[in-house]
């Protein structure tokens, strides 16, 4: 049986999911998604039996002097969801962006689509999988993606929520007719409903 590892771009996942699917007004806290539940529901819809073996999540982590809240939820929910062997978190602080008055007026991933491009570049050189599947919509990831798809052993494949965009190959768009490649999982509403995580609840 195929062994199969899901890597997901966390932040792209959750806050796509909630443009998409959260109602009007609701906070993002409150749609966070379980990525073993995601990652389950993605390789159930596959058309060939497989295992999934490992979940790579990545995500950013507030850092706890500006964000206090939401930093003890990251926690909560990084230390429930390593619980499952299969689960190989990385995380790295936030960027903050400072006014005049050393007060934070923005904060951002920084490195996370590059850990992410690494493990799975290395992990299809390695065979540490027999498949990979992608979730995000982050274009910066395509040349990591085309990589392992093309010069590796490592069967590729791509998911996203149902009415975003996924990481096909834009050649293969370009064809007539076009090519949609990688193979796609679209996840739906309903999954994204019953993927919720209430860990830091």
């Amino acid at each position: 049986m195929e062994r199969v590892a899901v890597f997901l771009d966390y932040e792209n996942v959750h806050r796509t999911g909630h443009q998409l699917y959260g109602s009007v007004g609701q906070p993002k806290y409150d749609t966070v998604v379980d990525p073993v539940k995601i990652a389950e529901v993605v390789v159930a819809k596959r058309r060939t039996a497989g295992e999934l073996t490992s979940i790579r999540v990545f995500r950013g982590r507030p850092v706890p002097e500006f964000q206090s809240k939401p930093a003890s939820a990251n926690d909560l929910q990084a230390a429930a969801w390593v619980l499952d062997s299969r689960v190989q978190l990385k995380r790295r602080d936030l960027k903050y962006e400072f006014d005049a008055d050393r007060k934070w007026v923005s904060a951002r991933e920084k490195g996370i689509d590059v850990a992410l491009a690494v493990s799975l570049v290395e992990g299809s050189l390695k065979e540490q999988f027999d498949v990979a599947i992608v979730f995000s919509c982050d274009t910066d990831l395509l040349p990591a993606v085309e990589l392992a798809y093309r010069d590796t052993a490592a069967h590729i494949e791509v998911a996203c929520w149902s009415g975003s965009k996924p990481l096909w190959f834009p050649e293969g768009l370009r064809m007539s007719p076009p090519r949609r490649m990688p193979y796609c999982h679209f996840l739906s509403q309903q999954d994204f409903l019953d993927c919720r995580d209430y860990s830091a609840v």
